[in-house]
């Protein structure tokens, strides 16, 4: 029982980073129906980023609290992000709005690829450790234990999904991403700028990649330039559980995903009489996305022309 409620809560915790990174896939794919495979480089720069600040205040000021020195590399990774978003949108995506859905595709692998060997050139080809800051401290819950950084990770991610889910369901711009997310064409003529409203969208998504970038680095204590791609092909999965294109759908399926990757790293063993460990757990991000696409490709939550954002 006790493995089982370590799991889950493991689960929980992965899960809120996925859920995160997955928000900036649906959003795009939402109103674009362009599934962005840079946004998991995206969520690496966050780290990234974040690290390096995080290194320069530790240079200039290591007497400062641990907290607000890894507040500080979060504050300079978000507007960094929000940029490089507003960049990949502006420069790469939108000359291709009208072109066939190919040509976004294979631009987006290829910006991909490129976003990598910058931060290759940039921060070398080693992994990056987080250095111990956050205060430690764990707790007993039903003979599982969680720590502080845990309890952290899952409060900020909900604190950040309910704010998004506000900023779409109440305000001004959230009205104009549902719009343009039902018809480009019409809500232009109602007076909404698409293009603002679209890369708003890339802006917020990369905002939310690099709080999940600071903190899927924190959560493994290491960040590297290749980081992206698996967390953005699991967060890409996640999307897909949840019903891509919708916004409580990526949530679900984040959290999802999460919980069945940690369950089944937990279990795969006893499973399989010993034949497969733990380290097969990223298997199973890819198994989930099989099974949806064959069984229910519109996924859980999956009316998307009515909810998507």
């Amino acid at each position: 029982m006790d493995i089982f409620v370590q799991q889950l809560i493991n689960g929980l915790v992965l899960g809120s980073i996925y859920a995160l990174v997955a928000l900036g896939y649906t959003m795009v794919y939402g109103i674009l129906e362009l599934i962005n495979f840079a946004h998991g480089e995206v969520t690496m720069f966050g780290a990234m980023v974040a690290l390096a600040v995080i290194g320069a205040v530790m240079g200039v000021a290591p007497e400062l609290p641990g907290i607000l020195i890894v507040l500080a590399g979060v504050l300079v990774a978000i507007p960094v992000c929000m940029l490089l978003g507003f960049s990949i949108e502006r420069l790469a995506y939108r000359p291709l709005r009208n072109a066939p859905r190919l040509a976004p595709l294979i631009t987006a692998i290829g910006l991909s690829i490129v976003l990598q060997n910058v931060a290759m050139l940039i921060w070398g080809r080693q992994y990056i450790a987080f250095p111990p800051l956050l205060p430690k401290g764990q707790y007993e819950v039903l003979g599982a234990h969680i720590s502080n950084l845990q309890i952290f990770i899952v409060a900020l991610s909900l604190l950040v999904m309910l704010g998004l889910w506000f900023m779409v369901k109440r305000t001004r711009l959230g009205r104009a991403m549902r719009a343009t997310a039902q018809s480009r064409e019409v809500a232009q003529l109602m007076g909404v700028n698409v293009n603002t409203v679209i890369a708003a969208t890339f802006v917020i998504g990369s905002a939310l990649a690099a709080v999940a970038g600071v903190m899927v680095s924190a959560y493994y204590g290491l960040a590297h330039y290749y980081m992206g791609f698996l967390l953005g092909l699991k967060a890409f999965s996640a999307a897909v559980l949840g019903g891509i294109g919708n916004i409580a759908g990526a949530m679900l399926g984040g959290l999802l995903l999460g919980v069945i990757e940690a369950l089944g790293a937990g279990y795969i063993g006893d499973l399989t009489g010993g034949f497969l460990g733990s380290h097969y757990q990223d298997v199973f991000a890819f198994f989930v996305l099989i099974l949806v696409l064959v069984f229910r490709p519109s996924g859980l939550l999956g009316e998307r022309v009515a909810t998507r954002a």
